[in-house]
């Protein structure tokens, strides 16, 4: 391999890339490289140090959010609504684990795409496909569809927003354990399925809380009140990730690099090429590395790129992000999880059991099913404990508008029995289908059970 340096992925073929005009996206990285990182690099440290513990199963990763951030869509009620349903979720599978868990949204930089083409046909006219806000707009027009550089700043800027909206949610008090517990009560008294979780957890949370205040444990101290909430999104387009790599002045190493677009980066299964720009890029930064696998890669090459990505096998740097599809699993995951145990490899196991389910409606919508992603689950968990792995975390596309204040009708099934005639009442999303807030809060109560059966 050669030297690296955060401009030597320009020496590799880099796929999912825009056709940006040249001297508008030499301006833009420019004036990005001058702006301050968007996260810090103790942050990503500290990210690192507890996906190591979930590896281990002392630890378990929740990360969710959007499928593709708009930048219509970056308001405060959104943000706080998602932000919302994560804290929800997390406290349920906290307190069934007996661990803690790890909070990483899919927010403030899940503003690319990849795409299957680089075109598409709307209404009989040929067009750049859409691959994202911070690169076009969804907009079926020609001028629309090119690929616009100032939109790369614009990502930055909301991302940064986002962000800072998160922190004074995350230590203002909105995030306190008495706040969270009220929602999921909420959720258990008017979900059709709440009678099933308020013996078995929920009145549980409430008993705990009421006893700590009983023998005088104050339940308004930082660890009651105060969340750790990091970000994630895909590192995708190489011109913006390069612009916001940072040497950090604090590190005990000196010259070591970091992304610091965010927390957490992840490589799909079209970009994860062996000698591709992506793994060039991503092998010389030090953040928390997630890898999406489907059904169709080759354990081999699996293994290659995580020893390229990690050669020194450190934990808290690779997690495997499995997306195979509820048919698929018992077929894909059990060699791939013997594959990664026979090289010694330390990864974090997690699933992803939405990409693998994505069908069409009958009106041609794009859709999932929550008993598809349900039995992905089932059998992930299931399958890691057969093989001696541990099932360390969740991967969601998820939002915290509920369908039945109006908001999101996109996923099939779960408690309110939404069928494939419900869709078209608020379907919204720019690209993939999405848990709604109560889906998501039923799913967590699904996965609970299955952490406590372990």
């Amino acid at each position: 391999m050669t030297t690296w340096n955060k401009s030597s992925w320009k020496n590799k073929t880099a796929l999912q890339q825009p056709d940006w005009p040249e001297e508008e996206l030499k301006q833009a990285t420019e004036d990005l490289s001058q702006l301050p990182p968007l996260v810090a690099a103790g942050e990503i440290r500290d990210l690192r140090a507890m996906l190591a513990k979930a590896a281990k199963g002392e630890a378990f990763l929740l990360q969710g959010g959007d499928c593709s951030e708009e930048f219509a869509r970056c308001t405060a009620p959104n943000i706080k609504s998602t932000l919302k349903v994560l804290l929800q979720m997390a406290a349920i599978l906290t307190y069934a684990g007996g661990k803690p868990v790890i909070k990483v949204g899919r927010m403030a930089g899940q503003y690319a795409k990849p795409r299957s083409s680089p075109t598409e046909r709307v209404n009989g006219v040929e067009l750049f496909s859409y691959r994202g806000d911070m690169c076009n707009s969804v907009e079926a027009t020609p001028e629309a569809r090119q690929a616009d550089p100032q939109r790369l700043l614009k990502g930055y800027y909301l991302s940064a927003s986002t962000l800072n909206l998160l922190r004074a949610f995350a230590q203002g008090g909105f995030s306190s354990l008495h706040n969270v517990h009220k929602w999921n009560q909420e959720f258990v008294k008017n979900s059709p399925v709440g009678g099933d979780y308020e013996q078995s957890i929920a009145r549980q949370i409430d008993s705990t809380l009421k006893f700590m205040e009983n023998i005088g444990i104050h339940t308004d101290m930082p660890q009651i009140k105060e969340v750790d909430i990091f970000t994630s999104h895909e590192a995708l387009f190489l011109d913006y990730e390069e612009a916001l790599a940072r040497v950090d002045s604090e590190d005990e190493v000196p010259n070591r690099w970091y992304d610091c677009s965010g927390h957490m980066l992840w490589i799909g299964d079209r970009t994860r090429q062996l000698d591709g720009a992506h793994i060039e890029f991503l092998r010389g930064v030090r953040n928390p590395l997630g890898m999406k696998v489907g059904p169709k890669h080759e354990p081999n090459e699996i293994m290659q790129v995580i020893q390229r990505l990690n050669p020194d096998n450190k934990e808290g740097r690779i997690t495997l992000i499995a997306r195979f599809g509820a048919g698929k699993v018992e077929q894909f995951l059990p060699p791939l999880i013997r594959a990664v145990q026979a090289a010694g490899l330390n990864v974090l196991w997690c699933c992803d059991p939405m990409h693998g389910n994505i069908r069409k409606s009958l009106s041609g919508c794009k859709t999932r099913s929550f008993e598809d992603i349900l039995a992905e689950l089932q059998q992930f968990f299931a399958i890691c404990r057969a093989e001696g792995a541990v099932p360390g975390g969740v991967h969601f596309e998820l939002t915290g508008k509920d369908e039945k204040t109006g908001e999101v009708t996109e996923c099939t099934g779960g408690a309110s029995g939404l069928s494939d005639e419900h869709l078209g009442r608020n379907y919204c999303t720019a690209c993939d289908p999405r848990l709604n807030a109560e889906q998501s809060l039923e799913m967590a109560f699904r996965i609970a059970e299955m952490i406590k059966e372990g």
